[in-house]
C-alpha cells in the first residue's frame, strides 16, 4: 500500500511540474499582450488628446516622472499640468520601438522599459504596473531623454547653468 501511495505521489509530482511551467509561460504571454495593449493605447490616447482614456490608464495612486528634474507628479498634479495640452490638442505622440516587460513572482506587478520614437527623438519610457481589479494600471511612469555618449559633454555644458541652480536648491 505504501508503495502504491509513493508511486502515486511521485507520478503526480512528475506530471504536475511541466503543467505548472506551461501555465506560467501561458500566463506571462497573455499578460504581456495585455500590457503591450495598455501601453500602446496609452500612447495612442495621448496622441489623440483623449484626456479621460489617457488618465484612466493610471492607477489612482500613481506617479509621473518627466524629463525635467522638477517633474515628479502624482496623478492629479500631472492631470492639472497636462490638461491645457489636451484641451488645445497639442499633446505628444510617442511610438514604442522596443519594449521589455518583467513580472513579480505573484503576477500582480510588472515593470517595463522601452525605447520611444518621439518629437524629442529617442526617449526611454519605463515604469511599474499593478494589476488592480483584473486590469493593469500604471503606478509609475518615467520619461527620459536619451543622450548619445558622443555628445554628452556638449549637453552637460548646455544644462549646467540651469541645473547648478537646481542642485543648490536641493541641497
Amino acid at each position: 500500500m505504501k508503495k502504491i501511495i509513493s508511486i502515486f505521489i511521485l507520478s503526480f509530482l512528475i506530471f504536475s511540474i511541466p503543467i505548472s511551467a506551461q501555465k506560467k509561460g501561458f500566463y506571462e504571454n497573455v499578460q504581456k499582450k495585455n500590457i503591450n495593449k495598455l501601453l500602446d493605447d496609452f500612447n495612442i490616447f495621448a496622441a489623440n488628446a483623449d484626456f479621460d482614456k489617457y488618465f484612466d490608464c493610471f492607477a489612482e495612486e500613481s506617479t509621473f516622472i518627466g524629463t525635467d528634474a522638477t517633474e515628479v507628479w502624482n496623478k492629479q498634479e500631472f492631470k492639472d499640468w497636462a490638461k491645457p495640452f489636451f484641451d488645445k490638442k497639442t499633446t505628444w505622440n510617442f511610438k514604442s520601438l522596443k519594449r521589455n516587460i518583467y513580472f513579480s513572482k505573484d503576477g500582480n506587478y510588472a515593470w517595463f522599459d522601452e525605447i520611444l520614437d518621439t518629437q524629442m527623438k529617442i526617449c526611454r519610457g519605463s515604469g511599474v504596473l499593478e494589476k488592480i481589479s483584473g486590469k493593469w494600471k500604471v503606478k509609475q511612469y518615467v520619461l527620459s531623454v536619451t543622450v548619445p555618449n558622443e555628445v554628452v559633454d556638449e549637453v552637460t555644458k548646455i544644462k549646467t547653468p540651469i541645473e547648478d541652480v537646481l542642485i543648490q536648491k536641493l541641497k
